[in-house]
């Protein structure tokens, strides 16, 4: 039996409520549209966070979006590897992937990482799930890269950039009514038979351009996006284009591959790319369907501004503020941001790096 009084369940019903009626104005704008998803970070590797993944995507698929994951697997394929007795040597960043390292990175992006991403979705429904493979039906192609550090070039072996996506089978899942989770795998152009491990954010940014997606999201371990590292209060709500662009060489090498990917997707028709601090339970339908969001916003020019302040306007006008609630919610920022002080404390590291 509830402890609380009438008084207190009435008032709780309107946060409810409220809270309900503040994503209708983003329902409306993205129902039936894309959503592109880059799954990484803690989010990939602590049990709640992953549970509370899958449960977001399950929510934005019956709320009418279609929702397509992106994933890498940093973590577990460093794992995999020294189980094998293979070593994980960095170059620039990335991981060099010998030939016989391929073969682990392959297996565990499909065979364990992907895998599990599409079970723990279908444990809200039989099939709403389906994994898709980078290297499957030409998905994704690439050529091999190298990296010159300290001036030095070096082979990174079968490590490539993405050159062509074929979305096909992505879109057959969506018109199918499925979830696509996708590895980021690519066919090697000059080698068909060979595969190639592509970075995660690349290959999210590069199948959202493809997809024409409405929106990219990049789950990391911070808050978002600092002008001025450390200054917390230096956290960016919204960015366009040409001033991340300018920012962009400032940032440290875990942020650039991430601000890169949502730069070149929002400049390749993508309506807009979030950075969202994946450590924060349902992040995702924070930053769909609250004012508050969880991250920063890369737009295309800085007119769209406007469009986002018209939106936080009319649910300003519907949604009343309960004084005696405004802790649990329904309340938010009076100055029509998108942040409010952040408490949440930066990563001390640079989340998955630049490769897998």
């Amino acid at each position: 039996m509830s402890d609380l009084t009438k008084q207190e369940e009435h008032e709780l019903a309107a946060v409810k409520a409220a809270t309900l009626i503040e994503s209708l104005p983003w329902l409306k704008r993205f129902s039936g549209k894309i959503v592109v998803v880059k799954f990484g970070g803690n989010a990939m590797i602590n049990e709640d966070l992953k549970r509370a993944f899958a449960e977001d995507m399950v929510y934005l698929r019956y709320a009418g979006l279609h929702p397509v994951v992106v994933h890498g697997g940093g973590p577990q394929i460093s794992a995999a590897l020294k189980e094998q007795g293979i070593e994980s040597e960095f170059r620039g960043g990335y991981r060099v992937t010998t030939t016989e390292a391929i073969t682990v990175v392959r297996d565990v992006l499909a065979g364990e990482v992907n895998r599990e991403i599409v079970d723990l979705v279908n444990e809200h429904g039989d099939g709403l799930a389906v994994g898709v493979f980078g290297d499957g039906g030409s998905l994704f192609t690439g050529e091999k890269k190298g990296v010159v550090v300290d001036g030095e070039h070096f082979d990174l072996g079968h490590v490539g950039d993405i050159t062509h996506v074929d979305p096909s089978g992505v879109l057959a899942a969506i018109e199918a009514g499925r979830i696509p989770v996708v590895s980021s795998i690519a066919i090697d152009d000059a080698h068909p038979d060979q595969a190639l491990n592509v970075n995660a954010d690349a290959a999210a940014g590069a199948l959202a351009i493809a997809l024409k997606a409405s929106k990219l999201m990049m789950l990391t371990d911070v808050p978002g996006l600092y002008r001025n590292w450390p200054d917390r209060d230096s956290i960016v709500d919204l960015i366009a284009v040409e001033e991340l662009r300018e920012l962009l060489p400032s940032l440290e090498s875990g942020m650039i591959p991430k601000m890169t990917a949502c730069l070149d997707a929002v400049v390749g028709g993508v309506g807009g790319a979030t950075i969202i601090d994946g450590r924060i339970p349902h992040s995702i339908l924070l930053e769909v369907f609250t004012l508050r969001g969880a991250g920063t916003e890369v737009i295309p020019d800085p007119s769209r501004r406007t469009e986002n302040q018209m939106t936080h306007a009319e649910i300003g006008r519907r949604v009343a503020s309960p004084t005696s609630t405004a802790g649990l919610g329904a309340g938010r920022p009076s100055t029509g941001g998108r942040h409010e002080a952040s408490t949440i404390e930066r990563s001390s590291t640079t989340e998955e790096g630049q490769a897998q």
